[in-house]
């Protein structure tokens, strides 16, 4: 008689996390001010406040919005601000930088939010590989906060994992 198989993965206490799972849904948008610059490098005041009057911002509507220049103007802090207080309301998120700092942004809020209870004293295995754009930062933070809780963090599948983390006994 062949012998049962058994799957132990099933049979473990070890408890599968996918970052992507937490993934915001919404257009990611990114907004070059060069735009509203005179030859794209000079701050005009009167000029940039004019330009952001007449942009239609509701086109930024649910929006996840990161706000950056690609020239090497030099751009105040205030202008940084006047841009962010357009997008107030209407944009979803709105960060200065890239768009993969716009995800850090967002994982960290719904990373710093989570009740991770569920995984007290378990083996966890943080899953890589994800069809969505998860930014490495989200890894290491969702590693700290499972540190909190969890018995021991492994990254991968259970076939092939990484040992990250043993809590010591």
């Amino acid at each position: 008689m062949p012998e049962e198989i058994i799957n132990r993965v099933s049979n473990s206490k070890l408890k599968t996390f996918d970052l992507e799972d937490f993934y915001a849904p919404g257009p990611r948008t990114i907004i070059d001010i060069s735009q509203w610059l005179l030859e794209g490098i000079v701050l005009v005041e009167s000029r940039f406040r004019e330009s952001l009057k007449t942009t239609d911002f509701s086109a930024y509507n649910n929006h996840y919005v990161a706000i950056h220049c690609s020239t090497d103007a030099i751009v105040p802090q205030w202008a940084w601000m006047l841009v962010q207080s357009h997008l107030y309301g209407i944009a979803k998120k709105v960060v200065c930088g890239s768009l993969e700092q716009l995800e850090t942004e967002i994982y960290r809020e719904v990373i710093a939010g989570m009740d991770v209870s569920v995984f007290q004293d378990a083996p966890v295995i943080v899953k890589g590989c994800s069809n969505k754009p998860v930014p490495v930062a989200a890894y290491a933070m969702i590693t700290e906060k499972l540190q909190e809780v969890a018995r021991s963090i492994m990254y991968g599948e259970a076939c092939s994992s990484v040992p990250v983390f043993k809590r010591k006994k």
